[in-house]
């Protein structure tokens, strides 16, 4: 039982959803899920495990930003032996090839936060998505006709950020959008020699202003969750 999680041996998948949002997890378990059970409400941070197909599949809410997502992957992995994580977020796009509500793979997340930098003492570590995971979802994603990004994305540490056009410096570079988690979720699953893989909504627009509601970001990104679901049990 972990600090954060409180679930017992064995009722933690394998395999695990990490939205930030724990309303979020309650609704993909709720919606997509076959015999459900809530493993954790732990800080009101949900946890569930049910049957996706023949697969048990949990999914756990981690918050949001790098220290909040540290803490619930790193017990995932560490107290629970999961081995598969996809974060199933939302993000802000940058690129003018974005549209809002357009679904984006993470081959790789750039950061501006300090917390591997004071890791690897100054040396700029760059964490990349699990290719195997990253490749059957652009695979599955065609299959099902549904047209995807697949580009670098940089998680940031500040919501509402002093400078604005940093975040639009990061496009000339080929950055299509932001988060706050990708970064810190890549670079541990490689510590913990697990794989990892971020599927992001774009539910707004930093260049235009076009933005979903809370509730839209809460239940409606079914794109999102039957990609994530279908590639961790291809």
């Amino acid at each position: 039982m972990s600090t954060h999680i409180g679930a017992a041996p064995g009722q933690v998948a394998d395999t695990v959803l990490l939205p930030g949002d724990p309303l979020r997890a309650q609704w993909i378990a709720q919606t997509y899920l076959r015999d459900v059970e809530c493993y954790s409400s732990v800080r009101n941070m949900l946890g569930f495990t049910g049957t996706y197909g023949d697969r048990r599949i949990s999914v756990q809410g981690t918050g949001m930003g790098h220290p909040s997502l540290a803490i619930y992957a790193t017990e995932l992995m560490a107290d629970y032996g999961v081995r598969t994580l996809v974060r199933v977020g939302s993000c802000g796009a940058l690129s003018e090839r974005l549209a809002v509500r357009d679904v984006v793979l993470a081959i790789t997340a750039s950061t501006d936060s300090a917390m591997n930098r004071i890791r690897f003492e100054g040396f700029d570590y760059a964490p990349a998505a699990d290719f195997g995971l990253l490749r059957t979802a652009a695979d599955v994603a065609r299959e099902r006709e549904l047209p995807i990004h697949v580009a670098g994305v940089a998680s940031i540490d500040s919501f509402y950020s002093d400078r604005p056009e940093l975040l639009l410096r990061l496009a000339d570079y080929g950055v299509v959008a932001v988060d706050m988690e990708t970064n810190m979720l890549y670079t541990l699953a490689a510590k913990f020699d697990a794989r990892a893989l971020t599927v992001l909504t774009v539910s707004d627009h930093i260049r235009t202003g076009e933005a979903t509601t809370a509730q839209e970001r809460e239940r409606t990104f079914t794109a999102m969750a039957e990609l994530a679901l279908e590639t961790v049990t291809a």
